[in-house]
């Protein structure tokens, strides 16, 4: 994945937890739709992989998975 595209994702979940959505969607939207296949998988797995990150939860305790 680009470092652009990073910077972009990280930026939104921070706002995302800042209850920021429109400005988060505003940030992510455009390099997600330019992805060529190839980074969109990257994306897709990256953002499966940080949820929490947009959610502000910590799922590290096993008790608190669903």
């Amino acid at each position: 994945m680009r470092p652009s595209t990073l910077r972009a994702l990280k930026r939104a979940a921070e706002l995302t937890r800042q209850n920021r959505l429109t400005e988060a969607v505003l940030i992510a939207e455009p390099v997600i739709l330019a992805a060529d296949t190839y980074e969109g998988d990257e994306i897709l797995r990256w953002l499966a992989d940080h949820a929490a990150d947009f959610t502000g939860e910590n799922h590290n305790d096993p008790k608190e998975m669903p």
